[in-house]
């Protein structure tokens, strides 16, 4: 009797063991990160459930960067009602990740509630707006900045289309926006596209898509992009300087002071990764835009640096903060996305 039984626990472990062997070898899915009542739902009753917060990653990284993850984690954190949304164009439309892929960013981003990754289809995007005949003509091979141009383009369709509030992959949020429809000034008289928001079918946007395929030029890094904001911005409005702390009123939406997203300016932006005899409060804004694409030496969030970004982490994206940045042993490089301006 002991023999049966000590041959039937064999057998009962060698089917085990090869269940478990054939499981390991099934590629990753995206599904395999979200808890079921999220797989379940579909990006347009997202969308249906109030004003969204948009990201986007335009090349076909699957790893976000710790950065990405904590724009996305700090918008969560401040828009707790909010679906916060990251579409991806390296996720296709079956959500499969690459086979054998591990992937702690998007694990961690995933476990958020209001946290929702998609695909990125930029062809199905642009359908019904002024940028699909573009889309379909152009030879994004020879593009030198493809990925910031179409990434320009996605944002304007997307908020277009849906309304919401778009941010780059650098930007921390600290407190909630409080305008639907709104331009984020970088400078006085000139307006960034890194952030903005409208109301779904907004006509000043129209317009944009309009002039971004009337006025296209390859060949200029960020003419499809703030250049393109401010062009038309001038053409909506009668610009005037800023006076104090207050934003300017345009027809109807506002543009807003420097000071709610880019308190450090272009110029100053390694200020981020130094340390302060005394921080500053960012009390007028509502989210820093940290200049990622002027950090072409490879600056590095390190844990235990107490350098103003390494702080921000803290504060504003402690999951990220905990789980993906490492000690000075093993910083976490930088690495260059197109939603980062």
């Amino acid at each position: 009797m002991l023999t049966k039984l000590q041959f039937s626990l064999s057998v009962t472990l060698l089917f085990a063991c090869g269940f478990l062997y054939q499981f390991t070898l099934k590629p990753s899915c995206l599904i395999c990160y979200l808890p079921s009542y999220k797989s379940q739902q579909g990006l347009e009753a997202l969308l249906g459930r109030g004003r969204s917060i948009v990201f986007l990653e335009t090349s076909e990284r699957m790893e976000p960067t710790p950065l990405v993850c904590c724009a996305v984690e700090s918008a969560a954190k401040v828009y707790p009602e909010q679906p916060v949304l990251l579409l991806m164009k390296g996720l296709n439309n079956s959500m499969q990740l690459p086979p054998n892929s591990t992937s702690p960013a998007l694990s961690l981003l995933s476990a958020i509630d209001n946290v929702f990754l998609f695909p990125l289809d930029m062809k199905s995007l642009f359908e019904d707006t002024p940028l699909f005949s573009w889309y379909t003509r152009i030879n994004s091979s020879t593009e030198r900045f493809w990925l910031h141009i179409s990434s320009d383009a996605s944002r304007l369709a997307f908020i277009w289309k849906y309304g919401g509030v778009y941010m780059d992959t650098d930007v921390i949020s600290i407190r909630p926006i409080p305008e639907d429809n709104f331009l984020a000034a970088q400078k006085s008289q000139f307006s960034s596209n890194g952030v903005f928001g409208f109301l779904p079918h907004h006509p000043f946007l129209w317009e944009c898509m309009e002039n971004f395929v009337e006025n296209y030029n390859p060949h200029i890094w960020g003419h499809q992009g703030p250049e393109l904001m401010t062009r038309l911005l001038r053409v909506w409005c009668k610009l005037r300087d800023f006076q104090e702390v207050s934003d300017l009123k345009c027809l109807n939406f506002s543009f807003l002071h420097p000071q709610r997203f880019y308190p450090i300016s272009f110029r100053a932006w390694r200020r981020y990764y130094e340390v302060w005899d005394t921080e500053p409060s960012f009390n007028d804004s509502y989210a820093l835009h940290l200049w990622n694409h002027m950090n072409q030496e490879g600056k590095a969030v390190v844990r235990g640096s107490n350098t103003l970004v390494e702080n921000l982490y803290r504060k504003h994206c402690p999951k990220t903060y905990k789980d993906l940045l490492q000690g000075p042993e093993g910083s976490v490089t930088r690495e260059q996305s197109p939603g980062n301006k």
